[in-house]
């Protein structure tokens, strides 16, 4: 079996700039793509805050121009999932899809998070009929329709406004009495027409499971116990996220949130093994913050790999 100087698990802008940096140092990386092809900024309609795009780019046409410059200088991609690894012995074992094996001197992880659910029965029977994590992916199936956001900070309020241009009325549920979102995505919300605002309230309830798609909310005020209902027809969750790191309990140090905790740049307990991008950042989570931890990661491992007296 092939021993590779490097194997990236992820293709998210962490993963994808460390696969650009870690090509141009002639590693010649596998990056293993993950569920996801491109991670969650393809799910975004434009981002208008990465560098160099003054006009914003689709966060789908962003991550596929990273991939084809690190295709450009050598990287090799595989999709699928990384369903185990193996970190107690170097060389490091990758295994995807439960059958194929792969092995290499240093890892890095950039596996990115996942969308919070709100942990409801209705919420899980109705995902995918009304319920959704994706105001991108799943807004035009809701044009002039009424819709909820649930949440807000910057994704919420995002999702709100990107709303507001498709459906006939967005209303942002918020468990406190001000948004947690950048100051512009709250003065384009206030100034919308076509979205109201749910101060301290949370999502007891959605219906209707027993029709098959979303009618409604029950509401709780969680300062006075008051119970409402009000009338929609999707439900869009922005509610933070969880970080994909099962995988790797047990083999790397976490954080009581299941971040993996990183020092000295992008380094994991386990040396060999980086970690990069929101997998391990809960407090900026931006593309390009995810790039730039991308980037210390794939330089970290070409520094381990020449202090081990693996590459020159």
């Amino acid at each position: 079996m092939e021993i590779r100087n490097l194997i990236i698990i992820g293709s998210g802008p962490a993963g994808l700039t460390a696969a650009i940096y870690s090509g141009r140092a002639g590693l010649r990386p596998l990056v293993v793509e993950g569920p996801l092809s491109g991670g969650q900024i393809t799910t975004a309609a434009e981002v208008e805050n990465f560098p160099g795009f003054e006009e914003g780019i689709p966060g789908s046409e962003l991550v596929a121009r990273m991939r084809r410059q690190a295709e450009r200088f050598g990287a090799e991609f595989l999709f699928g999932s990384v369903t185990s690894v193996n970190f107690f012995e170097e060389p490091f074992e990758v295994t995807v899809e439960g059958e194929e094996r792969h092995r290499a001197h240093s890892v890095i992880i950039a596996t990115g998070a996942s969308p919070k659910l709100l942990g409801l029965e209705s919420e899980r029977r109705l995902l995918g009929r009304g319920v959704s994590t994706c105001a991108f992916c799943d807004g035009f199936f809701f044009k002039g329709k009424k819709v909820v956001v649930v949440g807000g900070g910057d994704s919420a309020i995002g999702d709100a406004l990107y709303l507001s241009k498709i459906a006939s009325h967005v209303s942002v549920v918020h468990r406190r009495d001000k948004l947690r979102a950048s100051k512009i995505l709250q003065d384009r919300a206030f100034s919308d027409e076509r979205i109201s605002f749910i101060w301290n309230s949370v999502v007891e309830e959605i219906y209707d499971p027993e029709v098959g798609k979303v009618t409604g909310l029950r509401l709780r005020d969680v300062r006075t116990g008051e119970v409402v209902d009000i009338e929609c027809d999707g439900v869009f969750l922005a509610i933070g996220h969880l970080p994909n790191t099962a995988l790797f309990h047990g083999q790397l140090e976490m954080d009581e949130q299941g971040y993996i905790i990183t020092r000295d740049g992008t380094k994991t307990s386990r040396e060999g093994v980086f970690a990069a991008g929101d997998v391990q950042d809960k407090r900026y989570r931006q593309a390009i913050t995810a790039a730039g931890s991308g980037c210390m990661a794939a330089i970290d491992a070409e520094r381990y790999l020449v202090e081990k007296g693996i590459i020159a």
